[in-house]
């Protein structure tokens, strides 16, 4: 099976920036547990910005609030074209990895409310819901040819209408106040940028000032700024030809190496410097682990599959080509690596508590690696179907 060229790319440099990942954790790790610890945190906490344009915030919150945006970016630009010309194009291509997307987000959510209706964590049911793109492709492609590629494609178009609904939680349900002057100043600035595209403006400085202003006026406004990035990339023009580079394609090759060997890792070191504490492993059987755990392991594993199983019974989606049900079961498991955005909604889930926060980290970070592991270690025994080449 061929590959379209944007996919390849958007697969070859997940799968490099997401082994780039998994070293800058260990390194983040290794800092949290050593002398450097507290130096490093309190770096981490030192402010910094404009007071006068109210723009003065700590180093974590710029990385998390402002250079996430961008990391957003590249999202909203990725599902933009996958659904203009991408593996989302058509119905039938994009049917089966939307119905996934939708039960590996509503079963871990309702996996993780169930174990904590009504106590203290429950508002981090949104916590299982996310799916690392990054990482999972970066595991899936270490299989090389015991995967055949469409199931890579499957995968990676799951993972981004995943991002897509974990976009769309955070924008509704984790806002906690809503300043009206600047929420109308987004939108005047939102019909802005697609009136932009209506008249076919094709220079991207044109989007991307208005889309700081944006960025401004949404973190003012209550509502999480980083769904900016999403915005902008949807007013970005692009076009169907295969020889004509549009402004859309342009800017989101710009932006894989910056998103993916600079912003990402530094989010990882970041919000992955967890000091291990005597008892922190008892997250793990409480409520908070179990629902993260549950959720990320068996509530993707199962609700993927069972969507899947529904689409393909009723005939509105068939299995990827020479996939089979075992290798669909390890992908899975795959998608429960939730690391990236599963550790975002946990920062915005217990915004007020450090304490919690780094447990809910924590327990992103066992359920990823034993999504990982298990996923890696079922696509591994499960027979292919023909032999595949992925092909550059």
């Amino acid at each position: 099976m061929k590959l379209s060229v944007y996919f390849k790319k958007f697969f070859q440099s997940s799968q490099s920036s997401g082994i780039l990942l998994i070293f800058c954790v260990a390194v983040a790790l290794t800092i949290a547990n050593s002398p450097l610890g507290k130096g490093f945190q309190d770096f981490l906490d030192l402010e910094m910005g404009f007071d006068k344009i109210h723009l003065k915030y700590s180093v974590s919150s710029w990385i998390n609030d402002g250079l996430m945006a961008i990391f957003f970016l590249l999202v909203g630009l990725e599902i933009k074209r996958e659904l203009m010309e991408g593996e989302l194009s058509s119905f039938k291509n994009a049917s089966l990895p939307v119905f996934a997307a939708i039960g590996g987000m509503l079963i871990p959510a309702l996996i993780f409310t169930a174990i904590n209706y009504g106590n203290k964590y429950s508002s981090g049911w949104g916590i299982p819901m996310a799916t690392d793109i990054a990482f999972s492709l970066a595991v899936i492609a270490l299989l090389g040819k015991r995967v055949p590629a469409s199931l890579k494609i499957f995968l990676a178009a799951l993972a981004i209408v995943d991002d897509l609904g974990a976009i769309l939680v955070i924008a509704i349900f984790y806002t906690e106040q809503i300043h009206w002057i600047y929420l109308l100043l987004s939108f005047g600035i939102t019909a802005v940028l697609f009136i932009l595209n209506f008249l076919k403006i094709k220079k991207l400085i044109f989007y991307l000032i208005p889309g700081i202003f944006l960025w401004y006026f949404l973190h003012h406004s209550g509502i999480h700024a980083t769904i900016a990035g999403v915005i902008v990339a949807l007013s970005i023009p692009t076009n169907t030809s295969e020889t004509k580079i549009s402004p859309l394609e342009k800017l989101e090759h710009s932006l894989h190496i910056p998103v993916g060997f600079f912003i990402m890792p530094l989010f990882a070191l970041t919000n992955t410097n967890i000091e291990f504490k005597s008892g922190m492993t008892d997250v793990l059987t409480s409520g908070l682990g179990a629902g993260i755990i549950g959720g990320l392991v068996l509530g993707k594993l199962f609700g993927i599959n069972l969507f899947s199983l529904i689409a393909i019974k009723l005939k509105i989606s068939s299995l990827p080509q020479n996939s089979s049900w075992s290798q669909m079961t390890g992908v899975g498991l795959l998608a429960g690596i939730g690391f990236t955005m599963s550790i975002f909604i946990a920062l915005l889930s217990f915004k007020n508590d450090v304490q919690i926060q780094n447990e809910a980290k924590f327990a992103v970070l066992i359920a990823s690696v034993i999504a990982a592991v298990s996923g890696a270690l079922v696509l591994r025994i499960s027979p292919a179907k023909i032999k595949e080449d992925f092909k550059d």
